[in-house]
């Protein structure tokens, strides 16, 4: 734990006496972490009650170092006093969940430095960053020091982190490597892969490709299917089908095109608000014409 805090304190440039909030809970590694930053570089560290609003009754003076779930930066930005106090602070990092296209289009133009982090319980939080916001904003993941990275032939991440983690450890995320193979790129996980007629489709790259084109919430998912095997298909939150076919149509090669679009009252979500990959595939299975 020492030590991952210590190369994130280094990777930020954070110095004794900066000030830290602690706004998520410590029953989970996250919080532990930030806990143990302020320990470990002599951070003045502020801690509230987790919440969904963690800026409402912080000062306008800002923070140096904050780190929030996906749902706390949402609720931030939706009450003009808590954004104008989210872009005091200097350095955001945004974890416990993915970051979606609208939230990041949102951050974009934020005058502070906004990171997504990529980690997990094994790894003692996380072990890469990538920028959100501002010109070094990228799609891709650069590792924090002493961690190296590989990928499994399944096209897996397998995380090298010695001074964290005593055994390299295997993920489920299908990744990408830049070019000169110094980072990494998360395409989706494996188990969020579908593969019909012996195409692979990995649910989430096909998703953030229609995004911009579907103006109602909608989730890719899958059903058995006696010819394909597996069969693509959308469910649509009281969206129109006619809009959602021509956007696929538009967008997507003939081959990942869904067979089936199903309209549902309300797309299934876990409590954190992330997709409910098991409860979508068992609604795709509903009769459907």
């Amino acid at each position: 734990m020492e030590a991952s805090a210590n190369v994130t304190c280094d990777f930020l440039g954070l110095k004794p006496g900066d000030t830290a909030l602690q706004c998520i809970s410590s029953e989970y590694i996250g919080g532990k972490m930030m806990e143990v930053r302020a320990a470990v570089r002599g951070l003045n560290l502020t801690t509230i009650a987790p919440t969904g609003h963690p800026l409402a009754s912080m000062g306008d003076d800002g923070f140096d170092f904050v780190a929030m779930v996906p749902m706390q930066v949402y609720n931030s930005l939706q009450v003009s006093v808590e954004r104008e106090r989210l872009m005091r602070i200097r350095h955001l990092i945004i974890g416990g969940g993915a970051i979606d296209e609208s939230l990041e289009s949102a951050l974009r133009d934020f005058p502070n430095a906004i990171w997504s982090t990529y980690g997990m319980t094994e790894t003692l939080s996380h072990i890469a960053l990538r920028r959100v916001n501002g010109p070094e904003a990228t799609s891709w993941y650069t590792p924090l020091s002493g961690v190296s990275f590989s990928i499994a032939p399944d096209g897996c991440l397998i995380i090298n982190a010695p001074a964290i983690c005593p055994e390299p450890v295997v993920t489920n995320d299908i990744v990408e490597l830049s070019p000169d193979g110094s980072r990494f790129r998360v395409l989706g996980r494996k188990d969020n892969v579908i593969i019909s007629g012996g195409i692979k489709i990995q649910i989430e790259e096909m998703e953030q490709t229609l995004r911009p084109h579907i103006p109602f919430p909608f989730m890719i998912t899958k059903r058995p299917d006696e010819k394909f095997g597996e069969a693509v298909v959308m469910l649509m939150q009281n969206g129109d089908e006619t809009i959602a076919r021509n956007a696929c149509r538009q967008h997507l090669s003939k081959y990942k095109i869904p067979r089936y679009f199903i309209s549902v009252s309300q797309l299934p979500l876990t409590p954190s608000g992330k997709p409910a990959r098991l409860q979508a595939a068992h609604l795709a299975q509903k009769d459907v014409s």
